[in-house]
């Protein structure tokens, strides 16, 4: 998805001197086990290597920084319940429709910003960034976003400095697992964040960010080349209806909850010493949504 500034020349252009370098990286990191080894998939070390434009060294360095993160932030414990209260209002959930490539899509509303939590913002974004990975399609490592400015202003915006963390871990921790970000209909007063925010986006990952423009035709043919019309919601030019039901994206995020911890190889009272924790989900959560597209 996001990955880090470096030079343009790439170091490994054909197939076989790819392969060759990903058992290099797998090779230059020594023995593996348990969740590092699970995450440390081929597909995952090609990522790498693609962030750092096939340099072994900076591609070992950078997996290593995410190894370490992820022993320390464990990502792939946190649990709908520990961050339902920032999905309330569906400023960030994932979509019950995908793009043409049957990627999984993530809806983002900022103008429906209801925290001002730095680090509750972040954790919220992950845990939706690790689900929406574990439900990609086998053989896609890519997701896309969709981001509705509606309502939109920079009193519901989060800070620079959030922007920025959030911009840092996804940079660093999740590269290239973005195949597109739709901008859709940003007010003119969003260019002032913008200008400050992209200096922290890399070349690479900015090709993939596309302002679109409901009144522009352009902009619009653009979404057809990405989305069926038929199951785009109509904030994005489509013709179904968007609707965020916080009880039923809570209800399928325990299920899909218990999913994640059978897949790292642990269960929800193991991970969180809590002897009814899915059952607990379920009940708790049972309060609250999929961004759900219905005709």
């Amino acid at each position: 998805m996001f990955r880090g500034k470096q030079s343009q020349t790439n170091q490994a252009d054909d197939p076989a001197s790819r392969d060759a370098k990903v058992n290099e990286l797998r090779a230059a990191l020594g023995p593996l086990s348990g969740r590092s080894l699970k995450f440390c998939t081929d597909a995952c070390l090609r990522r790498y290597l693609e962030a750092r434009n096939w340099n072994l060294d900076k591609a070992k360095k950078m997996l290593k920084e995410t190894l370490k993160w992820r022993s320390t932030y464990k990502p792939e414990e946190i649990r709908w319940h520990e961050v339902a209260h920032e999905g309330e209002t569906g400023k960030v959930s994932k979509a019950n429709f995908h793009d043409r490539l049957g990627r999984t899509v993530l809806i983002m509303r900022p103008g429906r910003q209801n925290t001002a939590s730095p680090e509750g913002n972040i954790r919220h974004l992950v845990y939706l960034m690790e689900n929406a990975i574990l439900n990609l399609p086998e053989g896609e490592e890519q997701m896309s976003w969709l981001i509705d400015f509606n309502g939109w202003s920079l009193n519901t915006n989060i800070s620079i400095k959030t922007a920025r963390d959030i911009i840092y871990i996804l940079q660093n921790h999740y590269p290239e697992r973005l195949a597109l970000v739709v901008l859709y209909s940003p007010p003119r007063f969003f260019e002032a964040f913008w200008k400050v925010v992209k200096y922290f986006i890399d070349a690479k990952t900015s090709e993939k960010i596309k302002f679109v423009y409901p009144n522009n035709k352009d902009s619009m043919e653009l979404m057809k080349t990405f989305f069926n019309t038929e199951n785009l919601p109509s904030e994005f030019g489509g013709k179904a209806t968007l609707n965020y039901d916080h009880e039923e994206f809570s209800r399928l995020m325990a299920l899909e909850d218990v999913t994640t911890a059978k897949f790292w190889g642990f269960d929800n009272v193991a991970s969180h010493n809590n002897d009814d924790v899915h059952s607990k989900a379920t009940v708790m959560l049972a309060p609250m949504s999929v961004a759900s597209a219905r005709n």
